[in-house]
């Protein structure tokens, strides 16, 4: 539960490898010691994650999930809502996939629509659920700038996360009698493993950049948040470009 000063004592990470959610976590603990369940596929990345935590000095229990295999959905989760409450959901996993491919090869869109958006709203309505029986808590979703407006370069990848934002955008207005909260995180382009390989975009941020912004923006009570934060204003001015202004920027 919360403590007597608001910080949290169990948080819920699923996507238990992903840098970004395991720096959320670790910010969400600062100096003290927590409560945190690693939902994951099992294998030696989920097991350096659980033993880099322990380390810390966070009790850490490691449950089986895979985005794309919807019957370690609900044994993941009610593994993880066993005991405490959790305060904390961080629902964190996701693909970039293959730009080209995922326009032209039907296995590989369904892929990326099912890691990207159907896996996140299935768990997110899941959690949800949860949450409401405690009568509080908080999903944090990482979303994308990606969303806000798909580019040719990687519209595929940009339509799932425009999707899982509207959906967690209303689920925060569903929710909001309940004293659940939803925080919607936008991040731009982040320096991680699945990005390695790119060439950074401008306004580029680390893990941990994204991880201070979003920890911050909960404890403000804010229900979206950009990392960085001019993210915000960009983002406006190329929703209102016109389409053929839009589509000679650079890619």
């Amino acid at each position: 539960m919360i403590d007597a000063v608001g910080d949290v004592q169990k948080v819920l990470l699923l996507g238990g490898t992903s840098e970004i959610g395991l720096a959320i976590v670790r910010e969400l603990a600062g100096r003290r010691r927590i409560g945190v369940v690693l939902a994951g596929r099992p294998g030696a990345r989920l097991d350096a994650a659980a033993e880099g935590l322990r380390t810390a000095g966070h009790a850490v229990d490691v449950v089986p999930f895979d985005a794309e295999d919807a019957s370690t959905f609900t044994p993941a989760i009610e593994a993880a809502f066993a005991g405490d409450d959790v305060d904390v959901a961080v629902i964190a996993f996701g693909v970039l996939g293959h730009p080209e491919a995922a326009w032209q090869d039907p296995a590989v869109a369904r892929s990326l629509a099912t890691v990207n958006y159907t896996a996140p709203v299935t768990v997110g309505v899941e959690v949800a659920g949860r949450l409401r029986g405690q009568g509080r808590g908080a999903i944090v979703v990482l979303s994308s700038v990606a969303g806000e407006r798909p580019r040719r370069s990687n519209f595929a990848y940009g339509s799932t996360k425009a999707g899982v934002d509207a959906f967690f955008t209303g689920l925060r207005e569903a929710l909001r009698p309940d004293g659940v909260r939803v925080l919607v995180v936008r991040p731009g382009f982040v320096h991680t493993r699945m990005t390695a390989d790119l060439a950074p975009a401008p306004l580029a941020v680390t893990a941990e950049q994204v991880a201070a912004i979003t920890v911050d923006g909960l404890r403000a009570g804010k229900e979206t948040v950009w990392a960085p934060a001019p993210l915000r204003v960009v983002m406006s001015v190329l929703r209102h470009l016109p389409a053929p202004v839009f589509r000679r920027l650079p890619i």
